[in-house]
């Protein structure tokens, strides 16, 4: 999430006009294009023209487009303030950094700079700001900015010549990672084992052109292009998109393209699919393009920082066709050229082809993309050739995004549950990808075919990842196995009651506050329940016996180092149970058997409980032929044998 403070400042200047996307620049360069192209033909035009824009009051010009800009990052970001500056000498600039810093504390802070009128930075980097008497521009420089605002932090640099500012920051960062050794070696030298921070790992950087290369003019779009890809990523794709192919020439035109129908948080409508499917595919271009650490680091930590990098790619893909290179720090690979940017392409293509009819009848049934549903299939291709050894399926990030889709999610999860059986190193690609909160929210829902793939998907990533079990306790996931596991249809067989009793017994591995809330739930009853049934009728069914072992298992994780659990446990009958299973001709089974049993005695309480821990042991020691401490020695090698 983004911190509680962002900032947003730069030179704006009357003759630039509004600099927000969509805003007054773009009537003002559009309106201007269009006079210089007509000149000759209607000097009255023009002359109309200028008088509209003679009346524009000079103050308004200035704020709107900031106040523009602010509302744009609103949407991202509603809970975040913001402060504006416009033409900020720079003892503003330093009040408001610091003013900033001091209220987001820990967090983020995005500082937004606008460079359009305003001389290019210095070879070292610097950015202008006015004199305290606004007589003359003065260079501020990046460390002064960087010492005032602190991290962490994201810049976003729309000027000319971005690219110094970045190789400023570079240069920044190997003086930093220079002194960083040095004072390694001094806390080695010391003995120290606290660790020294690196700073620079918090700074991002994003600019709107190379070192060398100037802001394109297009007419075509608005003249902040950059600014306009990352605050406003689907018009401006929409428009560039629709100036580049024959719809021009079918009526639709920008104006059609500003009254798109929808909200981006509805993805029934126009605008919200396409959004969705926007997000999609800019999350399998980075997935498939970055590092993996990378990939975590912009693309699943920070909601804004997300957004913006999704829409950075678009800025890539819309300023190369003018010959300018957007720049970041982190650096990212070309992207431009991607080939899912084509399944963009025709997914805007059919969309536009709908928009004359949605806009001329409210009534008419807005018609879905088939994108997602073809890329469904893709995946499922893959999967039927796919390997270790082959590439990863790039479809992977869309398989998550269309786990938030009713219409689709029973087959994506079908897929991807078919994708994690394939080994330890399919579930290793979607964890990178970030399927964690996906497959954690469908846990809140109570539809009862996704249940069976859902409980086998759980199995498999926490077999891989136990961190996740802090996790699904802090949100009650744990439930949802309990209730699957308690259920009484005859549709879920003991194979799949494994698979839940396997996730209840991760949950509770030394994890105090997974087994307090476990036991809460009543965890024990159930599991004693369904070795009372389970018992009696135990055969060489795989299901049957993998469902004993590891109620077993659970039982000892449950109660281990709980002595109340343990007590209550023998109470109710549990060492009984398992003492019957002692003499079992799978090996598995009394390693379980006895682990459990194990766990039981160890937990027991010392004092008033040694009754209750004498009749265990007597119990074991009679359906094994083994004494208490064999028993415990027995429960450790269950554990290793079974859990490991």
């Amino acid at each position: 999430m983004l911190g509680c403070s962002s900032f947003m400042a730069g030179r704006m200047i009357m003759c630039e006009g509004c600099k927000s996307s969509f805003g007054r620049s773009t009537i003002y360069q559009e309106a201007n294009q269009t006079t210089a192209r007509t000149l000759a033909a209607s000097w009255q035009a023009c002359f109309q023209l200028v008088l509209v824009l003679t009346f524009i009051p000079p103050h308004h010009a200035l704020l709107q487009p900031g106040k523009n800009l602010q509302a744009q990052y609103e949407r991202w970001q509603p809970r975040a303030k913001y402060k504006m500056h416009l033409d900020p000498t720079m003892e503003d600039v330093k009040k408001l950094c610091i003013s900033c810093r001091r209220t987001a504390k820990n967090e983020r802070v995005l500082f937004h700079y606008n460079g359009h009128g305003v001389p290019r930075p210095t070879v070292n980097g610097e950015i202008w700001v006015f004199n305290s008497r606004y007589t003359q521009y003065i260079p501020l420089s990046m460390y002064e900015l960087q010492t005032w605002l602190s991290t962490p932090c994201i810049y976003v640099l729309d000027c000319s010549a971005a690219g110094l500012i970045i190789n400023n920051f570079k240069a920044m960062l190997e003086q930093r990672q220079q002194q960083l050794a040095v004072q390694q070696q001094q806390a080695a030298a010391t003995a120290s084992s606290m660790a020294v921070p690196d700073p620079m790992r918090e700074i991002i950087v994003l600019g709107a052109c190379g070192a060398n290369e100037l802001l394109p003019q297009n007419p075509d779009l608005p003249a902040d292009v950059f600014t306009a890809c990352l605050t406003t990523p689907i018009k401006v794709a929409l428009r560039w998109f629709c100036s580049r192919s024959l719809l021009k020439h079918d009526g639709i035109s920008k104006e059609l393209i500003d009254r798109i129908p929808g909200r981006q948080t509805d993805r029934k409508t126009p605008l919200g699919e396409l959004n969705w499917i926007f997000t999609a595919i800019t999350d399998t271009i980075a997935w498939n393009s970055l590092p993996r650490a990378l990939f975590q680091k912009l693309f699943r930590q920070d909601l804004l920082v997300a957004s913006l990098f999704r829409n950075f790619l678009l800025a890539e893909r819309i300023m190369a066709a003018s010959n300018c290179s957007p720049v970041s720090y982190p650096r990212l690979p070309p992207t431009h050229q991607h080939p899912m940017w084509q399944a963009w392409d025709l997914a805007a293509e059919m969309c536009l082809l709908q928009l004359p009819g949605l806009l001329a009848d409210p009534n008419a049934e807005f018609t879905p993309s088939s994108f997602f549903s073809e890329q469904l299939t893709a995946f499922e291709l893959w999967l039927a050739h796919g390997s270790a050894d082959k590439k990863p399926p790039e479809q992977l990030p869309i398989v998550l995004q269309v786990l938030l889709s009713q219409v689709h999610r029973l087959r994506a999860l079908v897929l991807l549950g078919r994708f994690l059986d394939m080994g330890s190193w399919a579930v290793d690609l979607a964890l990178s990808v970030g399927i964690f909160p996906y497959v954690l929210k469908l846990l809140q829902t109570t539809s009862s075919d996704l249940r069976t793939t859902l409980v086998f998907i759980w199995a498999k990533i926490l077999a891989l990842d136990r961190s996740c079990q802090a996790d699904l306790v802090k949100d009650n996931g744990h439930l949802y196995f309990l209730k699957y596991l308690d259920a009484p249809e005859p549709t879920i067989d003991n194979h799949n009651r494994a698979q839940a009793v396997f996730v209840l017994a991760v949950v509770c591995d030394q994890h105090p506050k997974g087994q307090a809330l476990c036991a809460a739930a009543n965890l024990l009853q159930v599991l004693l329940k369904w070795l009372r049934v389970q018992l009696p009728v135990l055969t060489a069914s795989s299901g049957n016996l993998l469902l004993v072992k590891w109620l077993c298992l659970c039982l000892g994780k449950l109660a281990d180092n709980l002595p109340d659990m343990a007590a209550a446990a023998v109470r109710d009958g549990a060492a009984d149970l398992l003492a019957g299973l002692l003499q079992a001709q799978l090996p598995d089974l009394r390693a379980a058997a006895v682990f459990g049993l194990g766990s039981l005695i160890h937990s027991l309480p010392r004092g008033r409980g040694q009754d209750a821990a004498a009749a265990a042991a007597a119990a074991a020691a009679a359906a094994a032929g083994m004494d208490r401490d064999m028993a415990t020695v027995g429960g450790a090698a269950g554990v290793a044998a079974s859990l490991g």
